[in-house]
């Protein structure tokens, strides 16, 4: 009998992952406990010495009650969770990337943990080309507007009117997953899309037909930007005061990625100036922004809260890859996506 926490929340539930597990895992006898954490109700932060966690290092410690194996989204495993935890083997984490865990006291814990790349890849694609329209045509701003009695006719003036997407040249900053998928979308559209990332491979590019270029010249050439980067040290910040300024006048800056990316500080007087034409944003450098953020106060900006990932089939494609993991270890196999693989060298019987 394995013990098996399912440590879910209000996206991707405990029951999901214990159905999934349930599927995956086969003729594997497990004992399933659960617990369920307040993200998205309450927004997630950092926990111990971990960052974007949901609930409590108590909570936490609380509930894994001798567990082997863990599946989650947003429970801290900080240094201290990991420490107290002798009997833990396995930490599986439906998102891209575990930030939620302590990979440096996972391994010297001999904790695999495995992470759920591409699981949102879809819909937070789907989402990025919603909001590069809907800054594109005025769409959100449009219709307040009109619910307010205003019929913006002067929205039609030539000066007014937005551009296509057919025919214009996009940035992407990023070409992962993510960023795949909405170039594809942006080709079908007629979009020219130029791709700044160090790690994408050229013959990629080439077969989706795109154009690599270094980001600079990225920025001098797009009339819309849209971030797909992950956030480490070195992408902090990496669109900022210094080289926002070579993009055209008027482009259009979306941010659905990581809100570190993005130095937000300079854009209210960039879109106050008309230097930056339209920004849309999912994604703070503060979760959420406080009341008095000046980018509220700012023209032509679009806010939602951190959506793009939210569909029903990611939270079950996220599950589903936890669980698939889950049964590789359980059957004596590697798991495919390891985040820390140095901890592999103690599970020597573990087949590829």
């Amino acid at each position: 009998m394995t013990k098996v926490l399912a440590a879910g929340d209000h996206f991707v539930a405990p029951e999901v992952f214990v159905d999934a597990l349930r599927r995956s895992a086969g003729e594997h006898d497990l004992e399933f406990s659960t617990l369920q954490l307040p993200w998205p109700v309450e927004p997630f932060g950092p926990v111990g010495n971990v960052q974007e966690a949901s609930g409590t290092e108590q909570q936490l410690l609380d509930a894994l009650g001798g567990a082997e194996i863990v599946a989650t989204q947003m429970a801290p495993f900080t240094a201290d969770v990991l420490n107290a935890s002798p009997q833990l083997r396995f930490v599986g984490v439906c998102r891209g990337g575990p930030v939620n865990v302590d990979l440096a006291a996972a391994t010297d814990n001999g904790v695999i943990v495995s992470y759920a790349p591409g699981r949102n890849a879809a819909a937070a694609a789907e989402f990025a080309v919603g909001l590069i329209l809907a800054a594109l045509r005025r769409i959100p701003g449009s219709d307040a507007e009109l619910k307010a009695g205003n019929w913006r006719g002067d929205y039609y003036s030539y000066d007014n009117a937005g551009i296509e997407l057919e025919g214009a040249t996009v940035g992407l900053v990023g070409y992962g997953a993510i960023g795949t998928i909405v170039a594809r979308v942006l080709r079908a559209f007629g979009s020219h899309v130029l791709v700044s990332d160090p790690f994408a491979n050229p013959e990629d590019a080439a077969r989706d037909g795109v154009e690599l270029v270094d980001l600079e010249t990225l920025l001098r050439r797009s009339s819309v930007v849209s971030l797909h980067a992950r956030l480490t040290p070195e992408t902090r910040h990496l669109l900022n005061a210094d080289n926002l300024k070579l993009l055209p006048e008027g482009a259009v800056l979306v941010n659905s990625a990581r809100g570190g990316l993005l130095d937000y500080a300079p854009l209210p007087e960039l879109l106050r100036s008309g230097r930056l034409g339209a920004l849309a944003v999912d994604v703070y450098d503060i979760e959420p922004p406080p009341r008095d953020w000046p980018l509220f106060d700012a023209p032509n900006v679009i806010t939602t809260p951190h959506l793009a990932g939210a569909t029903r089939q990611t939270a079950h494609r996220a599950a589903e890859i936890v669980a698939g993991e889950v049964a590789r270890f359980l059957a004596g196999q590697r798991p495919r996506f390891v985040a820390n693989p140095d901890v592999l060298a103690r599970f020597e019987g573990l087949r590829p």
